[in-house]
Order: structure tokens, then sequence, then C-alpha cells
């Protein structure tokens, strides 16, 4: 078989290999269950294996729809093999595999810190976790809102048991606050859903899109107050405020890998706000055009400010990560709300390197917590070295501290060394300071408020007062969230002179270097990624070319059976 033809056999494949994404953690947490809970080695091979293969699908797939011909030619599969709007329809564009790609990079750097020890505080975590991969993935792929429905549903029932792993009292407290949270939100889902269904007759996302221009204008205000009522329920996902105020306290009481998995959750009401609103409320909706977008715009930067401020009354690492979530959540739905195709991929651009830097921020503040809580024995204590007791020791001609200690010879362990410029790249990368992927983003999110018809135009004066008021929030809680890291790692590093070294497995090590590395692999090639994310908003905000996709897709012919003669 030559190259060529190789390379066709895959393309031809990858429209199938769609459905990989839900159905290989589906059979994987199956499997899972059918083994004893004493199976704790094997429970994590697979899982680690399924996670490992899940990343490899969604880098081919984000490879194959970033090298397809037309800038927003996306995959269609029909499952059912009924056409849209009948039948259960998968979408894969540049944007759903872009989250794919993230979702399995996260999970992955998850699972292999939670190796270490965390995956055996309770039970059946390799399945729930699985569980809440094929969700996540579902969420992305579907093409519908019923099928959106039932894979936010097997998303939060497997975030419901992973938040409750390993029990304790806060857990439970906070899990139960969740819990109703959520199923409220499910609730106003159902009610929007059903809604938007009596007035246009359909469910499928490509389909909604071509019936709401058509919406009779007596029926143009229920369909508003059916919108409202489902973004309501994306919302709360999304941490909006004042709908957030169960996130700090839920993400905080979990684990530490759950918590940093958590950080996605946020990112999917912010992917389905963006999906839906530029699918049903584009320039094309005719007198729903843009509806909600000053909404988006204000919730997201009281959400910004609450975020922030939340961060400087932390005192807790997890709270402070739990506040990073909202602050970029709010950031991201904020951008979303303009409309404007520049600042849509910018926020793009944001979104991958601020979700892995809070996940490492949650990794990171159980190794910094257990290193806290070692105790205070030093080596100067030691009658083994006296070297380190300036008493003992002539200390003319050497350098000194404040309390006339010796400078010189103190080595940095390298354990602490390692937490130590971690914090610090999630720190510049999660406050938006050069010249990590944090900083590109912001700047490429302000550059695009300032020019929003392109370089060259009088942007000062179309701006507007949202526009300017973003764009200060964006500096100022930046500046708010510098202090409040700051703080937190003299706290820990600067001041932590009494402590013994640190204890770092390289199971704990390696996922937060992988996290760090590749939020600087996204500062390297910010103009490729860039490209990549422009092409994802040219695609969004024009979705023609999407709803004729799916709405086009034709079934598979039946094979016709030759009648015996």
């Amino acid at each position: 078989m030559s190259q060529v033809q190789w390379i066709d056999t895959i393309a031809g494949l990858m429209p199938h290999l769609m459905l990989a994404p839900i159905v290989l953690p589906l059979l994987t947490a199956a499997l899972m269950l059918l083994l004893r809970e004493e199976q704790q080695r094997l429970k994590l091979g697979l899982n680690l294996l399924s996670t490992l293969l899940g990343l490899a699908i969604a880098v081919a797939l984000l490879a194959w729809s970033a090298r397809a011909g037309s800038p927003a030619t996306l995959g269609v599969y029909l499952p059912g093999n009924w056409p849209a709007p009948f039948g259960i329809v998968l979408a894969l564009d540049r944007l759903s595999a872009l989250m794919l790609v993230l979702t399995s990079f996260v999970a992955l750097a998850c699972i292999v810190f939670a190796s270490s020890r965390w995956h055996r505080a309770g039970v059946h975590y390799h399945p729930l976790f699985q569980f809440q991969l094929m969700g996540l993935a579902g969420a992305f792929l579907t093409a519908d809102l019923f099928n959106l429905f039932v894979f936010f549903e097997i998303m939060l029932a497997a975030s419901y048991g992973l938040l409750l792993h390993g029990s304790g009292r806060a857990r439970v407290q906070a899990g139960l606050h969740y819990i109703a949270i959520n199923l409220a939100a499910s609730s106003l889902f159902l009610i929007g859903v059903s809604m938007l269904y009596g007035i246009t007759g359909t469910l499928n996302m490509a389909d909604l899109a071509r019936a709401i221009p058509q919406v009779t204008a007596g029926d143009r205000g229920l369909l508003h107050a059916a919108a409202g009522i489902l973004a309501t329920a994306f919302l709360i996902k999304a941490a909006v405020w004042p709908l957030n105020l169960w996130l700090v306290p839920a993400y905080s009481a979990a684990t530490p890998p759950v918590g940093a998995l958590f950080a996605l959750l946020t990112k999917v009401g912010v992917y389905t706000l963006l999906r839906l609103w530029t699918l049903m409320f584009s320039s094309e909706a005719g007198a729903s055009a843009l509806f909600g977008g000053p909404w988006l715009i204000g919730g997201g930067m009281l959400t910004m400010a609450f975020g922030a401020i939340g961060m400087l009354g932390s005192q807790r690492i997890t709270h402070l990560a739990s506040f990073a979530a909202v602050l970029s959540s709010g950031t991201l739905l904020a951008a979303v709300g303009f409309g404007q195709t520049e600042l849509t991929a910018a926020l793009l651009y944001y979104l991958p390197s601020s979700t892995m830097a809070v996940s490492t921020l949650f990794l990171l503040a159980d190794l910094i917590e257990r290193w806290r809580n070692d105790g205070t024995r030093t080596d100067a204590d030691d009658e083994d070295a006296p070297f380190l007791n300036p008493e003992l020791l002539p200390t003319q001609g050497m350098n000194l501290d404040d309390d006339e200690e010796v400078l010189i010879g103190r080595v940095i362990p390298a354990a602490a060394a390692f937490l130590g410029l971690s914090f610090m790249v999630c720190t510049l990368v999660i406050t938006g300071l050069p010249p990590l992927s944090g900083f590109v983003g912001k700047f490429a999110m302000l550059t695009a408020l300032l020019n929003p018809l392109g370089l060259g135009t009088s942007s000062g004066m179309r701006l507007g007062v949202s526009g300017w008021s973003l764009l200060a929030l964006m500096i100022g809680t930046g500046l708010l969230a510098l202090i409040a890291l700051t703080r937190t790692g003299m706290r820990h590093f600067w001041a932590a002179h009494d402590r013994a070294t640190p204890q770092l497995r390289v199971l704990e090590g390696l996922p937060i270097a992988a996290l760090l590395a590749a939020c600087v692999a996204l500062t390297v090639q910010a103009a490729a990624v860039m490209n990549f994310t422009q092409a994802t908003a040219n695609a969004l905000h024009a979705p023609g070319t999407y709803v004729r996709a799916v709405m086009e897709a034709a079934p598979i012919a039946a094979p016709l059976v030759r009648e015996a003669p």
C-alpha cells in the first residue's frame, strides 16, 4: 500500500473514530465494574491505558480537523444511521477537537498524580473517572440538546461520586450542596429544552439555527425566555456570579486530582454557551441576533471581580485555585458576549492555558500542604550538623542574614525548588504576566478589544463602556491575582526555612511538569495555535457550514441483497 493510499485509508476511518472518545471510556468503566475492588493495580492500569489511548485518539481527531480542506470542514457521524434532525448526530469541528485534547491531557495528568496514593482513598474511583470522561466527550461531540442533557447527567453523576471520594465531613457537606445545585440546574435545563421544542419543533442544534429566524414575532418573547432559562443552567456550570457560591467549597473539599479534573467542568459550561450562542443567536438569527450578549458580558465581568476578590481573601491554596477557576471562567464568558471573531479566537487560546494552570495549582496544593504539615524540625536542630549552628562556627568574614545565620552553603533541595518554580509558573500563567501563554492570551484579547474592526480603525470610539470596563477588569483582576498568589508563595516558600525537605514522588512531579510544559509549548507555538483558534472562531461566527454539514449528512445506504434464482 502506497503512502497516499495509507493516508486516504486513515482519513476514511476518521469519521468513524469520532465515536471512540465516548465508547472507549464506557467500555473501560464497564470492564472495571466487573473487577473486584481489591484489584486496584489492574484497574489503575486499565484507567491509565484507556486515558492515554483516548488522548492519542483526540490528537488524531484534532490533526484531522485542522488539516481538512475547508477552514470550516467538520466531521458528522450518525450513530443510528438516521438523518438529522430525527436521529442522533455527532459533530466534530476544531472547537470540539480542541476540547477533547484538553480534556484527555488534563485527565491523564490527574490519573497519573492519583496513582501515587489518592486512587486508594475510596471505592470505584477508576470507573467513575472513566464515566466522567465519557460525559465530557459526549458533551463536546453531540449535536442535539437532548443528548447534551444525557451526557451532562452522566458527567454530573460521575462528579458526585468523585467529589465524595475519600469521604469526610467536609466532602459530604460540600457534596450535598453541589448535588442540590446541579439538580436544580438540570431541572432548568429540561424546562428550557421543553420550551424550545414547543416553539421550534426540534432539538437538533443545526436545525434550531435554521428555525429560530423563522419564529413569529408573537413567539419571539417566549423563545427568548426559553433561551434564558436554558442559559441559566449552563451559567451555573460555568460558575457565573451569583450562581457560583457552591464551587469553592466543593472544589477545595475534593481530593487534589479530582479538583484538578473539575477545573474542566466550568469550561464545559463556557463551551456549551459559546456553541449554542453562535449557532442560535448568530448575526444570521434575524430579530434574535446576538440575543443575550450584554447579559454574558455583565455576568462575566461580575464573575471576574468576584473571583479576583476571592483570591485576595483566600488563605488556602485550594481556595486560591478554586477562585482562579472562577476568574478564568468569568473572563471567558465576558469575552464570548461581545460576539467578535478576533476576541473569540483570543479567548480560545486563553482557555487551555488557564485551565491547565488551575489544574496544576490544585495538584501543587496537595504537595505544598503536605510539606507544610510534615513538621518544623531543621538540620540546625540536629547535633550531628553543627556547621549550621552559628554559635559553633566562626562567622567572621561570612555572609550572614538578619538572624546572623550563614547564607553561603545553604542548598535548596531539588523537591523544594521544583515546587517553587512550578508555583511561580502557575502564577505567571494565571495572572497573565509575560512571557508565558497566559500573557499571550490576555494580550490578544486586549488587542481585539481595542481593535474591534481590525487594525487601523477608530477603535477607541467604538469600544464602548462595556469594552473599556472589560479591559480595566482584565488588568485589575490580574493585579489582584498576582498579589494573592505572591503573598501565598512568600508564606509557603520564602518563609519556609524551618521545614524539613519535601518528599516528592516521580508520579506526583511528572504530571505537574507535563501540564506546565504544555503551557510553555503554547507560548513557543503561539503563532500556529492562534492561527488554529482564528480559523475556529471564523467557523463559529459563520455557522452556515456547520448547519449544512449536519443537516445534509446522509445515512449509509443498506447493501443490495440479490435474490436467489
